[in-house]
């Protein structure tokens, strides 16, 4: 039941003593304040990191030709791996882990695509579509490449935002058109964006059909570079290890040769992120909990000195036949408000730094390196008003317990 009286009498004290109040409330802020800003400041560090990796498979495997630096079976080191199109066939039917698989292909050097009188020096590359899907490219304007293209060996590309940029101008679409590349021209069936891991700089590339390359630019039955991923569930690490096994049997290297093949498993290097993060978010937990802690236990001290100086006043309140409950429920509402109104304050204002400051990213279109939208979740917040509220009843618990087993005769004595 609301009760005014009690509640009257809370302000009064809190009124008649400001400067002791505003400290111990400015504790539990500063402790909600920090958390949140630590919290918010670690998930934009976290966001930044993953941005970088684009939008990409985190469980892909990209697997480059090389040279052999061991002897094997009487051959000599120094020997030049080179993948064949009957690799990919092998690698689809023994690989069992196996979720994807798409070859890609480079004509060699950087070559000038011409458009009228434009023209740019762009990487060109051959490829099949899941491979634009595990690299993280994605579609701008019209589309990808897909299956027909390759199937058909369509005389279709796609270029990079960057590309048609310089190419076509800016904002143009360039749909439909067709550009001239080493003599032969293609019909630009879309432009891709890439995300982070170095986007603005992909966007220089253009893609043609995989077959379309091997066929035109004279790389019949070569592939130089692969990417696969493995089915959910599954470790991109165990594929890795039945791929090397499988191709050292094939083209007849070592196993131990790690010069043999290059290969990039971007699932280990996000595992190691993701594992400093959850190290980031412990030490962040630790320190703001920490923080919260002392504002707390700042709030029981104030509350025991209370309860020191209002003996006398809770002696008469028993000896007029006020209950014990009455005197912890005052003690404790007037811990609760305290330690829930400053806590909120902080949540506030913890958010509200962290939302301007996305603001100020979004609209000024900075981008800072490592680090993007800084956010806490919502059910942080709430399970942080919680906290606040249990301790805050927590902190008045014991001088309220004091304060009940207080004897009217002891009290009416005391200075």
């Amino acid at each position: 039941m609301f009760d005014l009286d009690k509640w009257q009498e809370i302000l009064g004290t809190m009124q008649k003593n400001k400067l002791r109040t505003f400290l111990t409330a400015f504790g539990v802020f500063w402790g909600i304040f920090m958390l949140v800003l630590l919290l918010g400041a670690g998930k934009g560090l976290e966001n930044g990191v993953y941005n970088r990796f684009g939008a990409g498979a985190k469980n892909s495997l990209y697997v480059f030709t090389g040279k052999t630096a061991l002897a094997h079976q009487g051959m000599q080191p120094g020997r030049e791996i080179k993948f064949t199109n009957e690799d990919l066939s092998a690698i689809d039917r023994e690989v069992s882990e196996l979720d994807v698989l798409a070859p890609r292909n480079r004509v060699m050097g950087e070559y000038t695509i011409n458009y009228g009188k434009q023209n740019g020096s762009f990487q060109v590359f051959g490829a099949e579509p899941d491979f634009l899907v595990l690299n993280g490219e994605r579609a701008f304007r019209g589309r990808l490449l897909n299956e027909f293209d390759e199937r058909e060996k369509r005389k279709v590309v796609i270029i990079g935002q960057q590309a048609s940029n310089v190419l076509f101008g800016e904002n143009a679409d360039p749909v439909g058109k067709y550009v001239n590349i080493r003599g032969i021209y293609f019909k630009v069936v879309g432009t891709f964006k890439v995300s982070g891991n170095n986007g603005s700089r992909r966007e220089e590339r253009a893609y043609i059909p995989f077959s379309t390359l091997q066929t035109a630019f004279n790389q019949p039955n070569q592939v130089q570079m692969m990417a696969m991923a493995a089915e959910p569930g599954v470790s991109a690490k165990d594929m890795e290890d039945r791929l090397r096994n499988l191709l050292a049997q094939r083209h007849k290297f070592s196993t131990e040769d790690k010069m043999a093949l290059g290969i990039e498993n971007t699932e280990t290097e996000y595992l190691k992120v993701m594992g400093l993060f959850n190290g980031i978010r412990m030490f962040v937990w630790i320190v703001g909990i920490g923080t919260l802690i002392a504002g707390i236990v700042g709030v029981s001290n104030i509350m025991l000195i209370i309860v020191k100086e209002r003996t006398r006043e809770i002696g008469v309140r028993k000896a007029l036949g006020a209950t014990p409950f009455s005197i912890v429920s005052l003690i404790l509402q007037e811990s609760i408000v305290i330690t829930a109104f400053s806590g909120y304050l902080g949540l506030l204002a913890g958010t509200g730094i962290l939302a301007g400051l996305e603001y100020m990213m979004e609209s000024s279109g900075a981008e800072a390196p490592f680090f993007a939208n800084p956010e806490v979740d919502p059910g942080v917040a709430l399970s942080a008003t919680m906290v606040l509220v249990i301790s805050g009843a927590l902190a008045g618990l014991m001088p309220a317990l004091k304060a009940a087993r207080i004897k009217p005769i002891e009290a009416l004595r005391a200075d």
